[in-house]
């Protein structure tokens, strides 16, 4: 999971790439990298960190153009190391600059492809790295001197011919302008603005609506699954569908918890998507638990909140904060190794013991995944008093690795597989445990946008909508991917991180 942005200006854009990454920062907090382009010379910074600590005033002041893109990373393929930030950059043909927010699911047969085939050095295990140089190359078979946008039509309609996964990208061509394409399933978002100025219209292209409210770009329309959309550098915009049988089906993990709720996506309106959640959630427990002796519901922040507070209203009980949010720790969630997220959860989180003594107290969360959060939770509701504390999960129970962009990619460490949810509530400590139906989860996002037929729903039902996921597949990310492997490999790579840093990372 990551952010990207793409603008095309009138003026200078690092200071707009700058304010966008940071209202996007939910979606990565391990990295971050803007690179901008000044007619045909690119700049570039990129390092490991929070954008406010990767780009200092002089590093803002050497990124010099009016065109650019930037990501903030969470790293699923490939590591940590700030070799793996992003944007990355390769100067044939043209120049070519890529943010890439999702998965390849095929990385590894195309970087063989790449090496045996096209004669392309891949310099780290960034599937994103190999997304670019698939690019590169398709693009350097069809174009010429002079670039046009059917050229680089046919580059993205032939690397959605080679790559599997999910990919929403934005990519800078030095002096020429920036693209903007999204995988056949539209899996990950991506959404166009413009905004007009006295000089001209200026373009932008995000991961979520959000970013373009916050620089006063009007939300236009998402970029279609398979479409590619490209604005030369005279401001003129062009789009083709690049795919042959595209499918709308979207995750829909960003609307139970990846998304900002003041974000659209794909029609669709995340805070509502929330509310509709909670209601179907309170609707279940009417149906299945009539005699509950509830006394209180109390959220889990933040993505919790529309939800409970809707359910808490549906059932004609009292909604209270219990916790308060330490907002300078990261989303646990998507934090390496167990050690770690625990020692966050007490970091990120504290009970006010009023609101729980002596009371049934119905804790809301987004979902469970691993479950340790959940359990250490229930436990600081315990400690402050609660008489019996409940547990409802406004998603289904996590039973498969999501493998399009969100790390998950170990069985073992999802604690909703091959558990029923007794054995569930019993190990997170919950004395009774609601889920959310899937087909409610799926009808709540559908309302906001009838249109989709489908989502992808892959870590609640194991439906892999690629269709090139397998059980071999599943097994290699968990041998490469899982948090005793990523915990070795980072006390490995630690010593070294300051000299990717310093090769990789400019201006100064």
């Amino acid at each position: 999971m990551c952010g990207i942005l793409g603008i095309l200006a009138k003026g200078p854009v690092n200071q707009h790439l700058y304010d966008g990454l940071l209202v996007l920062q939910h979606r990565g907090q391990d990295a971050a990298g803007i690179l901008t382009s000044d007619a045909s010379r690119i700049y570039l910074r990129k390092d490991n960190g929070l954008v406010r600590d990767v780009f200092q005033q002089h590093h803002m002041q050497a990124l010099k153009g009016n065109m650019g893109i930037g990501h903030v990373r969470y790293p699923t393929a490939g590591c940590d190391s700030p070799a793996e930030a992003q944007p990355f950059y390769v100067n044939s043909p043209f120049g070519l600059a890529l943010a890439h927010n999702g998965n390849l699911t095929n990385a590894a047969q195309i970087k063989d492809e790449l090496f045996r085939e096209d004669l392309r050095h891949i310099n780290t295990d960034s599937d994103s790295e190999i997304l670019l140089n698939v690019f590169a190359h398709e693009l350097q078979a069809v174009a010429k001197l002079r670039l046009t946008p059917d050229q680089l039509f046919r580059a993205v309609s032939a690397v959605h011919r080679r790559c599997r996964g999910a990919y929403a990208v934005t990519m800078l061509i030095a002096g020429v302008g920036i693209l903007a394409f999204r995988d056949p399933y539209g899996i990950r978002p991506l959404v166009y603005g413009k905004r007009e100025t006295d000089q001209g219209t200026e373009h932008m292209f995000s991961s979520e609506s959000v970013a373009l409210d916050v620089l006063g770009f009007a939300r236009v329309r998402d970029v279609a699954p398979g479409e590619a959309m490209f604005v030369d550098v005279n401001g003129e915009l062009h789009s083709q569908q690049c795919a042959e049988k595209p499918v709308l089906a979207p995750c829909i993990f960003e609307f139970v918890y990846f998304a900002r709720p003041d974000s659209m996506i794909d029609g669709i309106y995340v805070h509502k998507t929330r509310l509709r959640m909670g209601e179907k959630l309170a609707s279940k427990i009417k149906r299945v638990w009539t005699s509950h002796d509830i006394d209180v519901v109390i959220p889990i922040p933040d993505t919790s909140r529309t939800a409970a507070l809707q359910m808490a209203y549906a059932l004609d009980l009292p909604y209270r904060e219990g916790f308060i949010k330490n907002r300078y720790i990261g989303r646990t969630f998507i934090m390496p190794g167990q050690a770690e997220r625990k020692k966050s959860v007490r970091q990120k989180l504290n009970a006010i013991d009023v609101e729980f003594r002596g009371k049934n107290v119905l804790l809301v969360d987004d979902s469970i995944v691993r479950g340790t959060t959940s359990k250490q939770i229930i436990q600081m509701a315990r400690d402050g008093g609660a008489k019996k504390v409940y547990f409802a999960s406004a998603a289904p129970p996590v039973r498969f690795p999501n493998v399009y962009g969100i790390d998950m990619p170990s069985v073992q460490e999802l604690i909703g597989n091959g558990r029923t949810e007794a054995e569930i509530a019993a190990a997170i400590g919950a004395d009774q445990l609601i889920y959310q139906d899937l087909g409610d989860l799926i009808d709540a996002a559908r309302e906001g946008n009838p249109k989709i037929q489908k989502f992808d729903a892959s870590c609640f039902d194991g439906q892999y909508i690629t269709g090139d996921v397998n059980k071999d597949y599943l097994d290699r990310i968990e041998q490469a991917r899982c948090d005793t492997v990523k915990t070795g490999r980072s006390m490995a790579q630690s010593g070294n991180d300051h000299v990717s840093a310093e090769v990789l990372t400019f201006p100064r």
